[in-house]
């Protein structure tokens, strides 16, 4: 029965991604009611739970055991921009016996070992699946309450969280001793209007998202960090690949070189993080940027990121509101922690967010501290959620499954380990896939890297 499913939307309480998440509970309801079925229960993460660890879902397994142990047979989670057919979804999970341990997705696995997940399985990285969120995964409720003892018993020990979905299906299996993944296909990630959907239960509206006109070039100030170690190899990547894109950037180092030009902020260079760099351009961004600039984007000196398609993203969030932006990880986050974004990827900051960060007296612990984590801490203090988006990368395109990017149109790629980053750039991330390359036609083959 639909009444037994117990449907978890992974939203967030950014205005834009609140919206998205309580659109799709409306559309769920209504495939329901159109059914003249008993209505399921939908909840919004972010509207369930103060505790900051909500989005890494394990912290609520308690709760689902509790409130709806007894009359449900399911958890499905799904992202805002899951897409779900309500009568293929019952059909499928009615395949599977519901008083059993079932753990269902679609299934992603590793081509290499990759130190997004600590090297796991690194003799055959390909045996081990974990769910894409995109296309839905549920949990039956005997599973749900295991884990919940499991949990109760043995409280959370992870630091980090870096890539949940892996993190979930390695705890699942390992720690819960709990099933593996059941690959289900009809949890799909195809867009709802490809042809080979007739079959799914779930789609995943696969784009960009664009909502009116891109902001404008000169409403985006890109800072770089670098040092003047990277100055030779790192920063003509930049020139080379995203910095034409870029209308306001400004490149900071510990040393002042007028061939770049960079501007030596007078923060010596560490070798651990760069919490003192990045507060001194949070500063300067404040008191020297335009006032009408409302963005602030800072990235690394190996970050490769497309600014053409940011400007699209942005249009999407309101710079009335203090947003930060980008790939979110969780340090400490089953005993209370903080939630980050983390820096590789590159940080997006509305110039509101800057404003009341800088007017707290939240500042770096010692100067080589990691900024993304102590900025994570600030804004986790003064209220403000950080806004996830799985378009930021803070790793290179081989250390993600294939799968998980054939439905993305990324935004941002980070190292230069072992890559050529210029072709990088101009597979995945250029305007347009050709780009003219010193006056030459270059294309490259995703596949390729």
């Amino acid at each position: 029965e639909l009444k037994e499913i117990v449907f978890v939307i992974q939203s967030q309480s950014n205005s834009f991604h609140s919206k998205r998440a309580e659109d799709l509970k409306k559309d769920i309801l209504k495939q329901a009611a159109d059914l003249g079925k008993e209505l399921p229960t939908v909840l919004l993460i972010h509207q369930m739970d103060s505790h900051e660890g909500a989005w890494t879902i394990l912290p609520l397994m308690k709760d689902f055991s509790v409130t709806y142990g007894r009359n449900s047979s399911w958890i499905f989670f799904c992202e805002e921009d899951t897409r779900i057919q309500v009568v293929k979804l019952l059909e499928t999970l009615g395949r599977f016996d519901g008083s059993k341990e079932w753990f269902l997705g679609k299934a992603l696995y590793d081509e290499e070992s990759t130190i997004i997940h600590h090297y796991a399985f690194a003799e055959n990285p390909t045996v081990f699946k974990f769910p894409d969120f995109a296309a839905g995964w549920a949990l039956s409720i005997p599973l749900v309450h295991k884990l919940a003892k499991k949990l109760k018993s043995e409280p959370l020990k992870s630091d980090f969280t870096i890539d949940l979905k892996h993190e979930i299906a390695l705890y699942i299996w390992q720690k819960g001793e709990g099933p593996h993944l059941t690959p289900v296909p009809e949890f799909c990630t195809d867009d709802v209007s490809s042809y080979k959907v007739d079959h799914c239960a779930t789609t995943y509206s696969n784009f960009l998202p664009l909502c009116g006109e891109p902001v404008k070039k000169e409403a985006v100030f890109i800072a770089v960090k670098t040092c003047q170690k990277f100055h030779g190899d790192r920063i003509p990547v930049v020139k080379q690949t995203w910095e034409r894109e870029a209308a306001l950037i400004e490149y900071y180092s510990d040393y002042a070189d007028i061939s770049i030009p960079t501007i030596d902020l007078g923060i010596p260079n560490t070798d651990r993080g760069h919490c003192g760099k990045t507060f001194a351009i949070l500063e300067r961004f404040l008191n020297h940027s335009s006032p009408r600039t409302p963005w602030l984007v800072i990235v690394d000196d190996d970050t490769l990121i497309s600014i053409f398609r940011l400007r699209k993203l942005l249009s999407c969030y309101d710079p009335n509101e203090p947003v930060f932006l980008g790939e979110r990880y969780g340090y400490g986050l089953g005993t209370g922690g903080y939630s980050y974004i983390t820096g590789g990827g590159g940080m997006v900051f509305s110039r509101i967010a800057v404003q009341k960060l800088l007017a707290s007296k939240c500042r770096c612990y010692s100067m080589d501290a990691p900024d993304d984590m102590v900025l994570g801490m600030c804004f986790s203090g003064l209220g403000i959620p950080i806004t996830h988006s799985p378009l930021f990368h803070q790793a290179r395109p081989i250390d993600y499954p294939k799968g998980y990017l054939s439905h993305q149109i990324p935004i941002s790629f980070h190292k230069h380990w072992n890559i050529d980053p210029v072709k990088v750039y101009f597979t995945w991330l250029a305007p347009n896939t050709e780009e003219s390359l010193n006056g030459k036609k270059v294309g490259y083959n995703r596949e390729d890297l």
